[in-house]
């Protein structure tokens, strides 16, 4: 890695961009938790409204995990990748299982709860326990490689990032990273000329390749959705929730293709979001 990241100029040039979104305004780990899982592969601008929704109607573990886990995927529409409302119900009720209701704030104790992985385990810790962790997702991995000039093995990214946090000042340091890496440093279209630690960036936009790409924890982009499975299992699920589906093919949108649709209900079935009782496929 290059010279640290310098914590004056990142977090001055935050306190006057900073994005204004809700979950920022809480410490409640609960509610932080949903907005990081409803994040994963989702715009903020379709977030923000069911955020406030799912909240209103799920406000802590408990109530989540006394629902039927067919609320939770109703609640879910819009949102797609279906399944993240499924594993966010499973840990509910584990929460309320072995927690007594209440999200621990131990890193351990968090990467065992059902869908709470090592990015989501360390954004509790850090946005509702105020911990010094460093948060990685996809935007500041690419700032990290960028910043060292070069691809990063998984270990390197996580290591360079907790090195980064300035002490005492975990929460405001990864929303300036999580920032950084969406406003200005980003996949495409890079706004080095506003970058406030440009001088400490091996890369600087070029003109050499960019080390962000094939670098740990970036993103490759997704694959096609127009045509693919993950389009008919979405198919499938808004039918679901308007209520038992009896054609398959029809409600997938595979009229002329049973064999294919048939399939792909049989894998909502193994991720918990359908229940197929012969020919009729229902919510759980």
């Amino acid at each position: 890695m290059p010279d640290p990241l310098k914590a004056e100029a990142l977090l001055g040039w935050w306190q006057a961009e900073q994005r204004d979104l809700p979950w920022r305004r809480t410490r409640d780990p609960w509610a932080v938790l949903v907005s990081e899982v409803m994040l994963q592969q989702t715009q903020v601008d379709r977030v923000i409204p069911k955020w406030h929704a799912f909240l209103d109607r799920f406000p802590d573990p408990a109530t989540c995990a006394a629902a039927p886990v067919s609320a939770v995927i109703e609640a879910w529409a819009g949102l797609g990748y279906n399944r993240r409302g499924v594993a966010l119900h499973r840990c509910a009720v584990t929460v309320v299982d072995e927690h007594a209701g209440r999200l621990p704030l131990e890193l351990s104790a968090l990467l065992a709860l059902p869908g709470v992985g090592p990015y989501t385990a360390r954004a509790v810790l850090a946005f509702a326990g105020e911990q010094d962790v460093a948060v990685v997702d996809t935007n500041v991995a690419r700032v990290l490689a960028r910043q060292a000039g070069r691809s990063l093995r998984p270990v390197e990214v996580q290591e360079a990032a907790d090195a980064l946090v300035p002490a005492g000042q975990g929460w405001a340091w990864n929303q300036a990273m999580l920032d950084l890496g969406a406003g200005l440093c980003r996949a495409r279209a890079v706004h080095c000329g506003d970058c406030p630690v440009a001088p400490t960036c091996a890369w600087r936009g070029g003109p050499g390749p960019d080390p962000a790409v094939g670098s740990a924890g970036v993103s490759g982009g997704q694959s096609r959705f127009e045509g693919s499975d993950r389009q008919g299992r979405g198919r499938l699920v808004d039918a679901l929730r308007r209520g038992p589906v009896l054609d398959l093919a029809d409600a997938a949108g595979w009229p002329d293709d049973p064999v294919r649709a048939t399939r792909v209900a049989h894998t909502l079935v193994a991720d918990g979001l359908a229940v197929l009782d012969g020919d009729t496929l229902t919510l759980p």
